[in-house]
């Protein structure tokens, strides 16, 4: 795996969210994860599913990935960047038919004001805590994938997670996404993922929310609900100093591990908020090392929101380990495969 992260690999990262989503996307409403389980051996396991439309399309969170990756893939940096993302999205939402968007989104996507001065922003919302900015951020690690690069990694995932996730819970997902990406493609070793989030990112997030000077005072006050969460599962795991050895319950069956994604929650479904959906795909990666199944089986079919997840956790592990086990039948005809392709090769030569 210590190979450096090649053109295959971001291609690999950015159909594979796809295809995560697509699976995961499946079975978003059903909460049970032996229940999944059941129907996935019925279909004769994962290497036996053929993602394809009618039956296999993806989900919201893949429409909303390719806005924010084909906005980054013009090349534009700064305010101009953040108003292309803005109408990306608003664009991304005329594809929502059976794709289930979050309320949030929806409400967040019709304030926005491409082209109009500071019409990136949107009004602060308390409730703004979900997932939604987390499962379409991975492509910004891809865009920014170097050390040197993390504060505008930062700034671009804060930003564009604010036009719909105000709430600091729900913005700091999409930094946490952008963020493993990038250290995927840095062959950081994933034991200190968590850590260089809680230590290196967020404080930088913090700082870059004081110096744009919008809705300072409520996103402070909502601050510490992200970090406190992701200490404590530093905490579980045995992460907290960034060495390990990754500390799992030695009984971490499928039913085990919806009581325990549950109990990572903010309000019972595990992977539906900003800090959960990060953390449920980490908890896959550092589980399923390189087994494909295994990671669709940790990130993919749980009683939480399994789509988000998956779309996440999918993303780095192509960005890893490019399409090594994953059966042909997988992605070959995965919805919007070509988009997603596309994307990573122009994000590939931008961050080169």
């Amino acid at each position: 795996m210590e190979s450096p992260a090649t053109v295959d690999h971001y291609k690999a990262g950015m159909v594979l969210s796809g295809v995560g989503d697509a699976l995961g996307f499946k079975w978003e409403f059903v909460y049970s994860g032996p229940r999944i389980h059941e129907d996935v051996q019925r279909l004769g396991g994962v290497k036996n599913i053929t993602v394809r439309l009618p039956d296999w399309p993806v989900s919201d969170d893949t429409v909303l990935h390719l806005a924010t990756g084909e906005a980054l893939a013009t090349g534009k940096e700064g305010e101009e960047l953040l108003h292309e993302v803005a109408s990306h999205y608003i664009k991304g939402m005329m594809d929502m038919s059976g794709r289930s968007p979050g309320g949030a989104t929806i409400n967040g996507v019709e304030q926005l004001k491409p082209g109009a001065k500071g019409g990136y922003r949107i009004a602060y919302d308390r409730t703004s805590g979900g997932c939604g900015a987390a499962m379409r951020a991975m492509c910004i690690g891809l865009r920014y994938p170097r050390p040197s690069q993390l504060s505008s990694l930062v700034a671009v995932a804060v930003e564009t997670g604010r036009m719909t996730h105000t709430h600091p819970t729900g913005f700091l997902g999409a930094v946490a996404s952008a963020l493993f990406a990038a250290y995927a493609i840095q062959r950081r070793p994933i034991t200190t993922w968590g850590l260089g989030l809680v230590k290196e990112a967020c404080p930088l997030a913090k700082e870059f929310v004081k110096s744009a000077g919008y809705a300072v005072p409520e996103t402070e006050r909502d601050w510490g609900y992200f970090t406190e969460k992701w200490e404590k599962y530093l905490e579980l795991r045995g992460l907290s100093s960034g060495t390990g050895p990754v500390v799992f319950s030695e009984v971490y069956t499928t039913a085990v591990r919806d009581e325990v994604y549950k109990s990572f929650s903010w309000s019972g479904w595990g992977g539906s908020s900003g800090h959960d959906a990060p953390m449920i795909a980490l908890d896959a990666l550092l589980g399923a090392g390189s087994d494909w199944e295994e990671l669709m089986s940790r990130g993919g079919f749980h009683g939480g929101d399994s789509d988000s997840t998956a779309v996440i956790a999918c993303c780095c592990w192509g960005l890893m380990y490019g399409m090594n086990g994953v059966p042909k039948c997988n992605y070959t005809k995965l919805e919007y495969r070509d988009r997603l392709e596309k994307c990573a090769k122009k994000l590939y030569t931008l961050s080169h």
